[in-house]
């Protein structure tokens, strides 16, 4: 991935959402770009503008925290925006520690402990991704929530990204698709600038920004999301609505795998309707066909 290119268009994309109003910046005259102007994130910043348009040329190497925080502040980034700043300066020094890609034909192997308890979560769909967001895993209930996707993907290993861009099950089984769907183009964004030398990670992206439009127009939106604890509502197939509450555990020691995990309150509508999952799921196991 080019860092030089991520960084201008990240930052070109962040300035162009501040209004002078936002920025408490003073805005005479007629105004040619959207949002600020270069000069005026220098002053915010406190920085020259000959040094900011260094930076948003792609140039961070070297760049200070303290200047990080500076212009993470005069262009208003929340927290993931800055901590994802923050990783393209850290790519951008000359010899950064790369991260050993994973292979697709060569998955990283799971300690059985890992896959005792994921099988022992019979009442909670789970399942272990790696940071291409291949499903390397997964419990009954899991790929019972998902059967949709898993019915329908013919490569190994399953891939969400895939399902959830290239495949129409996945508007019919997410009830907020839009939603879902942009928030895992920001997702993949942060994987792909903590493993920038993954070529296969980059087919990825390559393949999905050729294939779907959408894909390719939040992409170049830039917009960045982290996977926080939260609600995730379904419309499945065989047991109609489900509003699960979602959590994403990284998995340390693990080479970048983390655990998903869906839940429900018992007794709740959507707690009733993971048993009959759970019971479904079951008559599958038995009756394939």
């Amino acid at each position: 991935m080019d860092n030089h290119g991520e960084v201008r268009s990240f930052l070109t994309s962040r300035r162009a959402k501040v209004t002078p109003e936002q920025a408490g910046v003073a805005s005479h005259g007629n105004r040619r770009v959207a949002g600020l102007r270069r000069g005026e994130v220098a002053a915010l910043a406190g920085v020259s503008v000959e040094y900011y348009t260094r930076l948003e040329r792609g140039n961070l190497a070297g760049v200070s925290e303290s200047v990080l925080d500076a212009l993470s502040r005069a262009l208003r980034l929340d927290e993931t925006e800055r901590a994802h700043l923050a990783a393209l300066a850290r790519a951008a020094v000359p010899g950064a520690a790369r991260k050993r890609p994973l292979r697709a034909g060569n998955a990283p192997k799971i300690r059985p402990s890992v896959l005792r308890v994921l099988d022992s979560m019979t009442g909670a769909p789970a399942f272990l991704r790696n940071h291409r967001f291949d499903i390397l895993a997964s419990n009954p209930l899991g790929r019972a929530l998902y059967s949709p996707m898993f019915d329908v993907m013919r490569t190994q290993p399953v891939n969400t990204m895939r399902f959830a861009f290239l495949t129409p099950n996945a508007q019919a089984l997410y009830s907020d698709w839009p939603k879902v769907a942009r928030e895992s183009v920001g997702a993949l964004r942060i994987a792909a600038t903590e493993n920038p030398h993954d070529q296969d990670l980059m087919n990825l992206i390559g393949e999905l920004s050729m294939r779907s439009e959408a894909f390719g127009t939040w992409w170049a939106a830039q917009d960045v999301f982290v996977h926080r604890p939260g609600i995730k509502r379904f419309h499945h197939p065989a047991v109609g609505a489900l509003e699960l509450a979602h959590e994403a555990l990284v998995l340390p020691g693990e080479d970048g795998l983390t655990l998903i995990t869906y839940s429900a309150e018992p007794g709740s509508p959507s707690g009733d309707g993971l048993e009959l999952l759970a019971a479904w799921a079951a008559t599958r196991v038995e009756s394939p066909s």
